[in-house]
């Protein structure tokens, strides 16, 4: 069993033990009451206090244990389409229940004091019943065909990654989900009307049917609006940039420091040489597929434990294949089976990418788009504009940040050679492939220009310049195979020139 199973094992224990501990305090005081009593005469809880305390200790550490399988479970379930609909549909099912008792236990009572509106009879309420429900499934059926129309159109004009943000809106989900429960609520509320000696009709029940459909309505006219604006490309785009920099925030809240650059070549040059003489052994993947999430704690914790060095294969947002190798071990001998279990649970691997821990991809869908708007089908340079325009926004907060170092220690002593984004990396991914689409097209090449300018005007990293230096020479290399028109050339070498002055530290116009 690997150290991972064992902590997630150690931590549902603790949880248990702490939630017994507090009910074993609860009942010790007797009830709320006693415990109230017990509070203003001064009367000795100690130990019912010692029982919560414990109780609430031993509950936290649980849960810590734990948390990071529990964020990537809930993260999955806010991401699913299921998910939300199903708990309204749940929540639809207990009104229906506390409403129908609520009208059994007396409520009629008081409703009948305003006939004109509870007043309904059995007849009369199952009808109303029956057709909401039939009524809600066509509109719900309606709602359903619009999504995909929507999906489809969003895959087909932009990009098919872009269709989990769709799956990811809440409003689609709400929508769904409350014409599923006004359905159910009206199945159960029909099902409880009685005819015959004893007759029966949740009053109530019926009129909160009523009211539930016109707030039903007022969703699907929402629905219908945002349905309109979310396939729109900017408002695409602005989700995807939205997304992307509020994981910016998370994985690198640090400011960078201007002198970062310094050290990293020359510790690299003087670690390789001493890393290539040991004996590296290779962990296999237990499954195919992307890499979402790596516990790095773990990993520390592992290596430390080992007294090894842990290599990582793959980053964040790579593919691997089962069996190939994950990462490698600087070890003497092979690694135990525990060992190789306890760093692929490190890893969260599973058929997609996602934005939360993987900021390229985000990146990877503004390009996307981008590609296909520069496409001779699509021909849409107004939406490949506002991708760059975006891309610059990403990669402007990027450059002001500190990235997670490659090489980790413990004290002195190097423990983990991590495999971690960098700036040049993601100058890299959002603007390599946009410019070998953007030959002879002016437009682009001038607006990926004033890009780089804005960029290089907020970074004094002399790594930073130096990649967005080659990113301007790539483009002046494909302007002078590409451009004839000396006019358009003419205006591109009078932008070229501004963004070459902005890496000298000029200032610069967008």
């Amino acid at each position: 069993m690997g150290s991972g199973t064992k902590t997630k094992i150690i931590g549902i224990l603790l949880v248990a033990i702490g939630l017994g501990l507090a009910l074993w305090g609860y009942q010790s005081s007797g009830s709320v009451g006693s415990q109230i009593t017990q509070a203003v005469t001064g009367s000795d809880t100690e130990k019912v206090i010692a029982y919560y305390i414990i109780g609430a200790v031993s509950s936290l550490v649980g849960i810590y244990l734990i948390v990071n399988k529990l964020i990537q479970f809930w993260d999955n379930l806010q991401s699913s389409f299921w998910f939300l609909p199903f708990l309204i549909v749940l929540s639809s099912v207990v009104y229906a229940i506390v409403l129908i008792q609520a009208d059994y236990v007396g409520a009629n009572r008081w409703l009948t004091l305003w006939p004109r509106i509870f007043g309904v009879g059995a007849d009369g309420a199952r009808d109303m019943l029956s057709t909401l429900a039939s009524s809600t499934m066509s509109v719900m059926g309606i709602t359903f065909s619009m999504t995909l129309l929507a999906l489809s159109l969003a895959s087909s004009q932009y990009t098919s990654r872009i269709l989990r943000n769709f799956m990811h809106s809440h409003i689609t989900q709400v929508t769904l989900g409350t014409f599923a429960g006004i359905y159910v609520y009206c199945l159960i509320v029909m099902h409880a009307i009685r005819t015959g000696d004893v007759p029966f009709v949740p009053t109530l029940a019926v009129f909160f049917a009523f009211t539930l459909v016109f707030g039903g309505i007022a969703i699907l006219i929402f629905f219908i609006h945002h349905i309109a604006s979310s396939i729109q490309a900017s408002s695409i785009i602005a989700s995807v940039t939205h997304e992307t920099n509020a994981s910016i925030d998370r994985l690198f809240p640090e400011k960078r420091e201007s002198t970062a650059d310094h050290t990293k070549g020359e510790e690299k040059k003087r670690l390789l040489p001493s890393l290539d003489e040991r004996t590296w052994y290779a962990v296999p993947a237990k499954m195919s597929g992307y890499i979402q999430n790596i516990d790095h704690d773990t990993i520390m914790g592992l290596a430390r434990d080992r007294r090894t060095i842990v290599r990582m294969d793959h980053g964040i947002g790579a593919f691997v294949v089962k069996d190939t190798t994950l990462v490698s071990l600087a070890l003497t001998y092979p690694p135990d089976q525990e060992t190789v279990a306890a760093l692929n649970e490190a890893y969260s691997i599973d058929r997609h990418r996602t934005v939360e821990q993987d900021t390229a991809f985000g990146i990877r869908q503004i390009v996307d788009m981008a590609l296909k708007a520069l496409s001779p089908g699509v021909n849409d340079i107004s939406t490949a504009v506002m991708c760059i325009d975006s891309l610059t926004e990403i990669l402007t907060s990027l450059a002001c940040r500190k990235f997670p170092p490659q090489y980790r220690y413990e004290e002195e002593t190097l423990r983990v050679i991590a495999i971690v984004p960098t700036f040049e990396s993601m100058l890299a991914e959002a603007f390599d492939q946009i410019r070998g689409s953007a030959a002879g097209n002016l437009t682009i090449m001038v607006h990926m220009l004033g890009a780089i300018g804005t960029i290089a005007s907020l970074t004094v990293s002399p790594g930073h310049l130096r990649a967005l230096g080659g990113q301007v020479q790539y483009i002046a290399d494909l302007a002078d195979r590409s451009i004839k028109s000396t006019h358009d050339r003419d205006q591109f070498d009078k932008r070229l020139l501004e963004v070459r002055k902005a890496l000298k530290g000029k200032p610069f116009v967008r």
